[in-house]
């Protein structure tokens, strides 16, 4: 059987999207995981990987990039925070994550993985911030607007497109990234990259990836009209006619 067919068989065999038992298993404690032997678990456990490490990313680097960006100030902080935290191997992360207190698993993934999404959302909330016109500032301050009402009503309202873009390309790069949390006992859609690796059935592995890509897309679409729809509609004609 050639490799396309051995892919064609697993990917239309119903109980390997489905799970032999199930979307979910027992654990030994009481709790619960998702089946490893499941497609669509795997798929929304690896959203949920995704989503939990773009959010606590977010947590932290949003508020950061929001303050210096409406300060002018701390540029040099913004590109060191986000220089470190790009040259940090997800990998390496991981098995060091893996290997202390946080144990191997899905925790050690998302905090890697936040590492990892960490730089393009501070990017460009701070350059977002920065970016609005001074003059427009000016203008509200002039109109007696308090500084913070100056941060939320102008400054921020027209740096949302920058920082959607930021938050899509942050969470495009993690789901891309996220099925590297097989070789950590994590779960998603990499545990059938790393199964079908470790049994030689090469199929499953072009299965795992196509879906991991197809997954990346459709995320990547998502937020693309998710950041269209936050772009005024004057800024979004600007964009037309300047293309």
């Amino acid at each position: 059987m050639s490799v396309w067919a051995e892919a064609w068989e697993y990917a239309t065999t119903a109980v390997n999207w489905t799970g032999a038992n199930g979307l979910t298993r027992p654990t030994f404690d009481g709790g619960w995981r998702w089946a490893q032997d499941s497609i669509l678990a795997l798929g929304i456990e690896h959203l949920y990987l995704s989503g939990a490490a773009v959010l606590a990313a977010t947590a932290i680097a949003l508020p950061l990039g929001l303050l210096l960006g409406h300060a002018r100030k701390g540029a040099g902080i913004a590109v060191l925070l986000s220089n470190v935290s790009r040259a940090m191997p997800t990998l390496a992360l991981l098995t060091l994550f893996a290997a202390s207190a946080i144990g191997f698993g899905n925790r050690a993934v998302i905090i890697a993985a936040a590492v990892f999404a960490f730089p393009p959302i501070l990017t460009n909330t701070f350059t977002a911030m920065a970016g609005v016109d001074a003059d427009v500032r000016e203008a509200a301050f002039g109109q007696g607007m308090s500084r913070l009402q100056v941060t939320l009503r102008v400054e921020l309202p027209l740096a949302l497109p920058l920082i959607a873009a930021g938050l899509r390309t942050s969470a495009s790069q993690t789901v891309a990234t996220v099925p590297l949390a097989a070789l950590v006992a994590g779960g998603g859609l990499g545990v059938i990259i790393n199964t079908g690796l470790a049994t030689q059935r090469y199929g499953k592995v072009i299965v795992g990836a196509i879906l991991v890509a197809a997954l990346t897309l459709l995320v990547d679409y998502g937020l693309a009209r998710l950041e269209r729809f936050l772009t005024p509609a004057p800024m979004r004609q600007h964009h037309r006619v300047a293309l």
